[in-house]
């Protein structure tokens, strides 16, 4: 009976407090999406930001999610009492809710909310890092043919904690004021400081951390070492220039509110189709695509999610009306595919990333691939909102909003001729024919990702509809990893 529950909801991964505790801060981040709509709302009518300006002020939002190798860093070289997790699980969940708590009740300003947007990030940025020690590990365990499961799981678990809140993101919106909101956000984080206690770990002194844990200086001259391999680097490249193109989140966000006037409530559906979407999208990956090699899997997905990304023109130019569809149907039923899409598509680069990782220095390389995707993801909200400066897109002109799309979808299609820089195979196979002397084999590994897509983190507002604009196929749950 428990193998068939490990099988059928776990994905084979065997229960253990750990593993809930594990699962429990993923779904949370998921749940912290009830504020997601009342942060966009916030930000675009209380603070009146315009579209280019929402869109900058997320890549700023982004950057502790771009030096996550530095926190696992501080865990792994300065343990609290001891313990390399557990305080710092607790610090993550009580920086979360105080970060809530200040939205709540003394943000005013444009500065102020970048500065809890900040603070917010860094909680889940945080807590994600330690959440992962061990993750990774898990992964390296599995076999190509299991490869992906933990990952898929995870994937999956936040879809579900996005589901529990997604429709009443925007219900609650509709019948209570943003602070109160953010109020009830407040209360989430905390779980991440329950959790840290269902971590099994044992507090270590000097002599035994100095023993087990290589130093900083060691960790680094690996990494240096492992980035310089072509197995790691080339695709690493490939990955950040397919992630970096411009994205028009922010300036469809604007266009869905302000001309086709999308209440909060319906915003709320949404996030609740495209949240259930997200789950259909792990378990197509899972059940009948993780075999697929990477470079036909990218590639076609790449190409795929821009062709199918376009599809967002006919909304714009109001095409579906003369088809007979409404806006809001219309609206539902391109978020649906589209979101199944981009999760199927990014699955692949979190099974890449962590199987391209040399025996050693796994979590360490994992951590810096994820904040490489994450800086991508800076880039693309950051041209993207160049873009939608320079195209004179706003609150309220939406003419080029149509081109804004085409040039952000199509931008996707220029890294392919670099789809070669991909591994053919299994880059497990490919490392274990290769010699690494320069590897430390006994490293400790101390800092593990797995999620961690920009577009997939709980502090961000909601762009509406994220897949639908964006160029890169990003699930719309900004988790994994990074």
């Amino acid at each position: 009976m428990l193998q068939q529950f490990s099988q059928a909801l776990l994905f084979g991964q065997r229960p253990s407090w750990e593993l809930a505790a594990i699962l429990s801060i993923y779904f949370v981040q998921g749940i912290l999406g009830l504020s997601r709509l009342a942060v966009s709302f916030f930000l675009k009518d209380d603070l009146g930001l315009g579209p280019a300006q929402m869109g900058a002020l997320l890549g700023i939002a982004a950057l502790p999610w771009i030096i996550k190798p530095l926190f696992g860093l501080l865990s792994d070289g300065l343990p609290l009492g001891g313990y390399r997790r557990r305080p710092y699980l607790v610090i993550s969940g009580l920086l979360g809710s105080l970060a809530w708590l200040m939205f709540a009740f003394w943000v005013q300003t444009v500065w102020g909310a970048t500065l809890m947007l900040l603070l917010a990030s860094l909680s889940v940025a945080l807590g994600d890092v330690i959440v992962d020690s061990l993750v990774v590990e898990r992964a390296q365990r599995e076999s190509l043919s299991q490869a992906g499961s933990l990952q898929s799981l995870t994937w999956g678990i936040s879809a579900l904690g996005g589901i529990v809140t997604a429709y009443f993101s925007g219900l609650l919106l509709e019948l209570v004021s943003s602070q109160t909101i953010f109020l009830i956000t407040a209360l989430f984080p905390l779980v991440a400081t329950g959790a840290a206690f269902l971590i099994e770990e044992q507090p270590l002194n000097r002599a035994e951390h100095q023993a087990l844990v290589p130093s900083t200086g060691q960790q680094l001259r690996q990494l240096w070492q492992a980035m310089g391999q072509k197995t790691i680097l080339l695709p690493t490249l490939f990955i950040f220039l397919w992630q970096a193109t411009p994205n028009a989140d922010s300036a469809f966000f604007y266009f869905t509110t302000n001309e086709l006037g999308f209440e909060p409530e319906f915003l709320g559906r949404v996030r609740l189709v495209t949240s259930i979407a997200s789950l259909i999208g792990v378990a197509l990956y899972q059940r009948f695509l993780k075999t697929i090699p990477f470079r036909p899997m990218l590639g076609w997905s790449t190409v795929i999610s821009a062709i199918l990304g376009l599809t967002t023109l006919i909304l714009i130019t109001h095409s579906n009306r003369a088809l007979g569809i409404d806006d809001h149907w219309f609206s539902l039923g391109d978020n649906l595919i589209l979101t199944v899409m981009g999760q199927v598509a990014f699955m692949p680069v979190l099974v890449l990333s962590a199987r391209l990782c040399p025996q050693g220095i796994e979590a360490t390389l994992f951590a810096l691939l994820m904040s490489i995707w994450n800086l991508s993801g800076l880039i693309s909200y950051e041209l993207g909102s160049l873009l939608t400066h320079w195209l004179g897109v706003t609150e309220t002109q939406f003419e080029n909003l149509g081109l804004l799309v085409i040039i952000t979808n199509l931008s996707t299609l220029l890294p392919l001729p670099l789809l070669g820089l991909l591994p053919e195979g299994d880059p497990q196979a490919i490392k274990n024919q290769e010699s690494s002397p320069a590897l430390l084999p006994s490293a400790e590994i101390f800092e593990h990702h797995l999620t961690g897509s920009l577009s997939d983190q709980a502090f961000l507002p909601e762009r509406m509809p994220e897949v639908t604009t964006t160029p890169n196929p990003r699930p719309e749950a900004y988790k994994s990893s990074s």
